[in-house]
């Protein structure tokens, strides 16, 4: 019974039962651009590549790291559209014309960013590995709580996300640190607030 209704669905489909075996192995390339870090950038990809080897890889951006490559340690966490994003689990096509921010597109060692420095004056990194993860993570972080975007820990949804240790370290939970540096994270990330000007409740 199972032979017969297969055989009448191929010859419902004659074009699928005639068709030749689909080629294994090559891969379908299409062309992708957007803009990195400031800069329109045109690439022609395999379908299957993450952003995050995009980036690494055909971009030579290494600062994002592949730390599990399943979107567990945020390592490789980048900023897309103005949103964080685990870059080894998007594909690189699906962020056409996008703006993409990755590491070195937030300072260089001459020119700092912000968050950079404090991680630099607390410590904020041991090996080093999760910290453009952990600095692109940071700096979104702050993004979300001036938007008003409420976390899992915010206690009043009506009144304004308030930057306390609480909401960094839940806004934080999925940038891995294996080295243990979170306390000096959070003091890093606190400082950024503070200059920032966003609102702060004791």
């Amino acid at each position: 019974m199972v032979g017969a209704s297969a055989a009448a669905a191929l010859a419902a489909v004659p074009s699928a039962a005639g068709a030749a075996p689909a080629r294994t192995g090559e891969p379908v390339l299409a062309k992708v651009a957007f803009t990195v870090n400031g800069q329109r950038r045109e690439l022609d990809l395999d379908t299957r590549t993450s952003l995050l080897d995009a980036a690494r890889e055909h971009l030579h951006l290494t600062g994002s790291k592949k730390g599990c490559d399943h979107g567990q340690c945020g390592a490789c966490t980048m900023i897309v559209d103005g949103r964080r994003i685990n870059a080894c689990l998007t594909l690189a096509i699906m962020h056409q014309g996008s703006e993409i921010t990755t590491i070195e597109g937030l300072g260089q060692p001459d020119a700092l960013h912000p968050m950079q420095a404090a991680f630099v004056k607390h410590d904020g990194y041991q090996c080093g590995y999760c910290t453009p993860g952990q600095i692109c993570s940071g700096v979104a972080v702050l993004d979300e709580i001036k938007a008003g975007i409420p976390s899992h820990v915010t206690a009043d949804l009506t009144a304004p996300p308030a930057v306390t240790e609480a909401e960094i370290r839940e806004r934080m939970s999925g940038n891995i640190c294996r080295c243990g540096a979170y306390s000096n994270i959070v003091e890093a990330v606190t400082e950024v607030a503070g200059t920032q000007g966003t609102r702060r409740r004791a």
